[in-house]
């Protein structure tokens, strides 16, 4: 059975904060919750936490939205849980969020992994909490090569990122942080600060979550789960993402998810709520608004 919460949250609800949520298994997923309005839900990528749509929650609840981001559980602020660190009980930690602050009519957003997490949450749970999703640099519907997925990564890659991540995590996400946001592009134009944040986030993640979370994010297929959508998605993807290349992503989502709306933001790469932070702030209010 899917986890529910045990209890109301612990702290903050309606826009007024912080708080955490308790699952069945014991884990407290930590939350911000501001401003007031139709509700946005962020669902961030690996392995970082929600400071990483700090950008977006200041915006939408300054243009009159509630937004929510949560800490995945093994990062940021939530319990370092040895066990679970899998899509299903990622998507089972959303819905007990959902459950917890009572929230409908939401605007699903998910980034990179958080693409996923939001593809298993629908597949799990459905959508009669939503209104609409959108999916930013997401990673359905599989990125692992398989027989029907031939233009995947070999599991040789997904090997080495284990081995790195396990041997200096630090020295990892600090490269990391170079094809995530285009750095080694011309005239990229992303400041030493917005790599030590990266950095600081990718930190807080614990090891076993991380590790675990490789395999999360690159050997599950979402395909079924993106058959379910059937609220209006918008599809946001940059056509020189280096880790989630858009031929082997996006595209495929837009035929798989009914009605789906795909945006191409040329030049950009895997961290595009940074990098576009404008365009895409404006992108997505308006799609909420809609």
């Amino acid at each position: 059975m899917p986890d529910l919460a045990l209890a109301a949250p612990s702290r903050a609800s309606q826009g007024r904060g912080e708080g955490t949520v308790k699952t069945r298994d014991g884990a407290r997923i930590f939350y911000k919750d501001w401003g007031t309005g139709p509700v946005v839900l962020l669902s961030h990528g690996w392995p970082l936490n929600a400071d990483a749509w700090e950008d977006q929650l200041f915006f939408l609840a300054s243009n009159g939205c509630r937004v929510i981001a949560h800490d995945r559980r093994g990062h940021g602020r939530s319990t370092q849980t040895w066990r679970g660190n899998t899509i299903d009980r990622y998507a089972d930690d959303l819905a007990t969020l959902m459950e917890a602050l009572g929230l409908r009519g939401v605007t699903l957003v998910g980034h990179s992994t958080g693409g996923g997490e939001v593809a298993r949450f629908i597949g799990r749970h459905g959508t009669s909490r939503l209104s609409k999703v959108v999916l930013v640099s997401a990673i359905p519907p599989i990125r692992l090569r398989t027989s029907s997925n031939p233009d995947g990564a070999p599991m040789s890659a997904f090997d080495e990122l284990r081995r790195a991540v396990a041997a200096d995590r630090s020295q990892y996400y600090r490269e990391l942080s170079i094809p995530f946001f285009g750095i080694d592009r011309p005239n990229a134009k992303v400041s030493q600060g917005v790599r030590d944040a990266f950095w600081q986030q990718c930190m807080s993640a614990g090891l076993k979550a991380a590790y675990d979370g490789i395999k999360a994010q690159t050997e599950t297929d979402f395909t079924s789960d993106l058959l379910r959508f059937d609220v209006p998605t918008l599809i946001i993807h940059g056509d020189e993402d280096q880790l989630v290349p858009i031929g082997n992503s996006a595209k495929l989502q837009q035929k798989l998810i009914r009605s789906a709306t795909l945006q191409v933001y040329e030049g950009a790469q895997h961290g595009l709520p940074v990098t576009h932070r404008d365009r895409f702030n404006a992108d997505l209010l308006a799609f909420v608004r809609a």
